[in-house]
């Protein structure tokens, strides 16, 4: 796969690689250069994000796993149920969707499902790309199957969109049951970033009803929960959970602002598609994996047995299929920013901050 032409004045680039070396033997990814704006496509990685950059934005976090990690080195089914986090690299990755969040352990104390699922480990299949040359249209797009035989059967049809000269781009998901019997999935995506550009200092800004934190320790945090702490090595990470606030046109749009308040990721979904948001401080020394999560989400990310409980595991019945959409911006001076900001603050009036963990919310 190699594109290279000029689309509405802009040099746009897209190749194909295939990484050597370590963890990443194997691993399939795809270069997407509109001009301004840079993604790393990972097939092989369930169509995961490695990075993004656009002028001096740098989307990215120092993971400490060398990666991108090809699925054959990450052990899903450790049975401390973390083996997930072996392959925890991207910048965008997805869990899900047979389950997602906390391990969950039978009674005898027995793996039932591990942290975050299976997708984001699955290799994509039937990947094409479309190009727009009248519009400067770019589309990249693959399809993940999770499936397992007498159990599911849930396909991923996932696309990222993008145009010439931009610095937008969309990915959107259809999940469909391909099965003759009922199914149910979860599903959160994992946007993280870290250092340069999400730093101790940098904010968010993000429109909610309600918000609680996750833990005793996210509670302690709560005066400074939207301001990334500075480096605290061996410290706890801290959750904070919500239900988001959507605009005047269903929109929830969440602002990842940088120190010196000049350049900002804004990340826009419907709460109708995704109800849930939890915001993510790893507070680690950079060399050992510090970065902000946004994660907006269909469940929040306990076990399942107790999402399940509170009827937070989505049913998804024969044929049926589920779409989310998720778009982000990136700002690059400061008034965009300020801009963008107040209209976010503009839609949280009236918001409430619970003061400790609900019993309801974190298991």
């Amino acid at each position: 796969m190699f594109f290279h032409k000029e689309l509405n004045h802009y040099p746009v680039h897209i190749q194909k690689q295939i990484l050597h070396g370590g963890v990443s033997e194997g691993v399939e990814q795809i270069d997407i250069d509109n001009g301004v704006l840079r993604l790393a496509v990972l097939p092989t990685r369930g169509m995961n994000i490695q990075r993004a950059e656009c002028g001096n934005v740098q989307l990215k976090w120092n993971s400490p796993n060398f990666g991108p990690v090809h699925p054959s080195f990450v052990p899903l089914y450790d049975p401390s149920g973390f083996g997930w986090l072996e392959g925890f690299t991207e910048w965008f990755v997805r869990c899900g969707l047979e389950s997602n969040g906390s391990p969950d352990f039978s009674s005898g104390g027995q793996l039932v499902h591990p942290l975050h699922g299976r997708i984001a480990n699955i290799p994509a299949r039937n990947i094409t790309l479309n190009v727009n040359e009248a519009t400067g249209g770019i589309t990249l797009c693959g399809k993940v199957y999770e499936t397992r035989l007498f159990f599911k059967k849930l396909e991923l049809d996932t696309s990222i969109t993008t145009y010439a000269g931009s610095s937008r781009f969309t990915v959107t998901d259809k999940i469909t049951n391909l099965s003759a019997h009922g199914g149910e999935f979860e599903l959160l995506y994992h946007i993280n970033t870290g250092q340069p550009f999400a730093s101790p200092g940098s904010r968010i800004c993000l429109p909610f009803n309600r918000m609680a934190p996750r833990s005793n320790a996210a509670a302690e945090n709560l005066p400074q929960w939207n301001i990334l702490d500075p480096e605290m090595p061996e410290s706890e990470e801290v959750v904070f959970f919500f239900e988001p606030a959507a605009d005047a046109g269903g929109l929830c749009k969440v602002l990842l602002v940088n120190t010196q308040g000049n350049e900002a990721l804004q990340l826009s979904f419907r709460p109708q598609q995704l109800p849930y948001f939890c915001f993510w401080k790893s507070r680690l020394s950079d060399k050992d994996g510090y970065v902000c999560g946004l994660e907006p989400a269909v469940n929040f990310p306990n076990p399942k047995s107790f999402e399940k409980r509170h009827g937070r595991v989505v049913p998804l019945q024969p044929g049926e299929t589920k779409t989310f959409e998720l778009t982000f911006d990136i700002f690059s001076d400061a008034a965009a920013v300020q801009k963008a900001e107040d209209a976010i603050k503009a839609v949280s009036a009236g918001a409430v901050i619970e003061q400790v963990p609900r019993q309801d919310w974190s298991a």
